[in-house]
């Protein structure tokens, strides 16, 4: 294929533009923020602005696969079928409902943190493995949306297509972690909307579009079959709550100032993905009404089956002039960028912090952590890139990396906010083996995995019609709340001996008065945080331990016993007098 000698340009200065605006942005924050090193970079230094805030975040959801992903949908089965713009829209309003405020009070670093906390290092380092395999699997539809796009544009080779856009997003993102991600974010997300926008009219007005043929019922809504409302509703289960759980997102909330601001930001980036994907989803409505015969001079037979994938770059190329072309280029490469960068920065996070530092060397600096974060960096990216490479459809990347959150972390971040008091080891790991068995004996197509449990209404042609996954989750949900209850109810009643709580959740027993807490708490000192080591435990029949360990979760942090609940989300807070003393 020849390369477009123009568009090749064009992608380019695109890409120096970018790289530029990540470099500056890194330099001109560095140092600053409430707390250098790794909070800097993670979370950078928790000083984000509100208007940054909202377009970062905005800009991490609506990526490459978001925008090539609707136009895909719209394009194989109409618009009620493509799901995932306005399920992850409503997911961002609904985190910032009940997820924002309790993760931005409590101070967290990472999503895992909390997990951690309760659990110790190791059992709450296992829920590093679907959010790795999530966040992974979104990289790889986003650079998959722009390898797909520049091979048909430009004419350049999809592998170097994947392998250039991972390393300029790696390379920005090594020099200034999330202050560089944030900044970029903004001029991406504006060239997200300009572009593709332009692109909407021109491809309307084509010759080969038979805007007519719009008017005939079903031309463009897509039909929902009767045996199809079990997994259509289930999409959106899957899209809505399954887009909660994520690193992406929550490192934003943690970056912003206040709990009220990271609600805020939440709710307004929500509405914002859902506007952003009209122009995409317009551009697919009206490749289904296109005589693509015509618009190819008969050189492509483009069906939804073999070019469902690559139906926006074909419009860009054949149904709007090169320099319109070459704008809706610059938007797909923007919406890529925007989510890349974030994603590679969110796992390498996690990597560095909960993996890392907390379960093999608690004893690394400042310095070490952020070395090893740099190395993840490019793991991650390159990890990325090969899935991109060997995944036919960036829709379906899109809904399973929804789908490992969905089933194993949902269930688990839950009941770590609002059932804290009650969760132990045994109910997390019995939570995570339920649902990943019976999430696996349900199948995947699109990895070629089997069907080995004929779940009810099974078809072997059409494959699961039974909401399988959301009973996965109910079940790995109910797990945790049965298997914690058992495990209080025979410890503390002395039914197996202390000997046999292998994980240490009832070993330290200790009954407190009300006079006995105030006199522990008043006796107790402040820790500063220095190591993340195991965690500082409260005993699971609701006493308290006052003995407790050094963390490095860069907050402040006090013995439990003075704890009151936060009545609007079901979690245990620091009272206001305890929060005072640990200030001075």
């Amino acid at each position: 294929m020849t390369i477009n000698v123009p568009g090749l340009v064009s992608i380019v200065t695109f890409y120096i533009l970018i790289l530029a605006v990540g470099i500056w942005a890194g330099w001109k924050n560095r140092g600053k923020g409430s707390q250098g090193g790794t909070e800097q970079v993670m979370l950078a230094g928790r000083d984000m602005g509100t208007f940054v805030g909202i377009l970062t975040m905005t800009a991490t959801w609506v990526g490459g696969g978001y925008v090539i992903g609707s136009a895909e949908g719209a394009f194989t089965s109409g618009v009620v079928w493509c799901q995932a713009p306005f399920g992850f829209g409503i997911s961002l309003i609904v985190a910032g409902l009940f997820f924002a405020n309790p993760m931005r009070s409590a101070g967290y670093h990472t999503m895992l943190d909390p997990f951690q906390e309760k659990y110790g290092a190791k059992i709450g380092g296992l829920l590093f493995l679907p959010a790795l395999c999530g966040e992974i699997l979104w990289s790889s539809a986003i650079l998959s949306a722009l390898g797909s796009t520049l091979s048909v544009i430009v004419g350049l080779d999809t592998t170097i297509s994947v392998v250039v856009s991972a390393a300029v997003a790696m390379l920005y993102t090594l020099f200034g972690g999330l202050h560089s991600v944030a900044y970029t974010d903004v001029v991406q997300v504006f060239c997200i909307a300009i572009g593709l926008t332009i692109c909407v009219p021109f491809a309307w007005t084509h010759k080969a579009v038979d805007t007519k043929a719009l008017t005939i019922p079903g031309a463009w809504e897509g039909v929902i079959e009767i045996y199809n409302v079990g997994v259509y509703i289930e999409n959106y289960l899957l899209i809505v709550i399954g887009g909660i759980p994520w690193q992406v997102y929550f490192q934003r909330v943690l970056a912003c100032r206040t709990p009220k601001q990271a609600q805020t930001i939440s709710y307004m980036a929500g509405l914002g993905a859902i506007l952003l994907a009209a122009p995409p989803i317009c551009l697919g409505v009206i490749a289904r009404v296109t005589d693509w015969s015509v618009a190819t001079h008969g050189t492509i037979n483009v069906t939804a089956e073999e070019h469902g994938k690559m139906i926006l770059p074909l419009m860009l190329q054949f149904l709007t002039p090169p320099w319109v072309s070459f704008i809706g280029l610059g938007a797909i490469s923007a919406a890529v960028m925007s989510s890349a960068d974030s994603s590679i920065l969110s796992t390498s996070s996690m990597f560095a912090r909960n993996i890392y530092q907390a379960i093999f060397f608690t004893d690394a600096s400042e310095r070490h952590v952020l070395r090893v974060m740099w190395v993840a960096i490019v793991i991650v990216a390159a990890l990325a890139s090969l899935m991109a490479l060997t995944v036919n459809s960036i829709y379906g990347l899109f809904l399973l990396s929804a789908d490992l959150v969905y089933v194993l972390l949902f269930p688990q971040l839950l009941l770590i906010l609002y059932w804290n008091e009650y969760c132990n080891s045994y109910g997390c790991i019995a939570s995570f083996s339920t649902g990943f068995l019976f999430r696996i004996l349900g199948g995947e197509p699109l990895i070629g995995l089997p069907a080995i449990l004929a779940y009810p209404f099974y078809d072997r042609n059409l494959g699961q019609l039974f909401p399988f996954r959301t009973m996965s989750m109910i079940i790995s949900l109910m797990s945790h709340v049965i298997v914690s209850l058992t495990t209080r109810w025979i410890f503390l009643n002395s039914w197996l001996p202390a000997s046999w709580d292998l994980l240490k959740c009832f070993s330290d027993p200790v009954t407190c008065t009300a006079v006995n807490i105030r006199q522990a708490t008043s006796a107790a000192t402040v820790a500063t945080i220095s190591q993340f080591g195991d965690p500082r435990r409260k005993s699971h029949d609701g006493t308290i331990n006052v003995q407790h360990q050094d963390l490095n979760m860069g907050r402040m942090y006090i013995p439990r016993p003075k704890l009151r609940r936060n009545s609007a989300h079901g979690i245990y807070r620091r009272s206001d007098n305890l929060s005072s003393s640990s200030q001075r």
